[in-house]
């Protein structure tokens, strides 16, 4: 993993309240480039594959709507998590952010995904 992707997965692992997992993926070809979780039982690179569907499916809505617009973030929420897909502005990756919605604010949560998500979009 790039130093940079590391210190993102650091940042967001220590400062994200409620934190359970988090991946950077490749939209053109589902690879992984990160990922992590505090959990044994969530796998963040198999959840990112099943949301790569999801981005997918938006992308080809907003085209077939003739859409002007592209994704900024994706927010699934469950009974006990919030899972943020944060796609890109080329649409070339996204991060995905599984939080417990007990201990997450959801506001903190977008602001600090921002925040962490700057050395990436420099890099990638």
């Amino acid at each position: 993993m790039s130093n940079f992707l590391d210190q993102f997965v650091d940042d967001i692992k220590s400062n994200v309240p409620g934190y359970i997992a988090v991946s950077v993926t490749e939209v053109a070809t589902g690879v992984s480039y990160a990922s992590h979780s505090d959990k044994a039982d969530f796998d963040p690179e198999i959840a990112s594959t099943f949301n790569l569907e999801v981005v997918k499916a938006k992308m080809k809505a907003i085209q077939a709507l003739g859409m002007k617009s592209t994704i900024q973030d994706i927010m699934i929420t469950l009974t006990d998590q919030i899972h943020l897909i944060d796609v890109s502005e080329k649409a070339e990756y996204f991060i995905y952010l599984a939080v417990d919605s007990n201990k997450a604010n959801l506001g903190m949560t977008r602001a600090l995904l921002k925040k962490y998500k700057k050395d990436i979009v420099k890099e990638l």
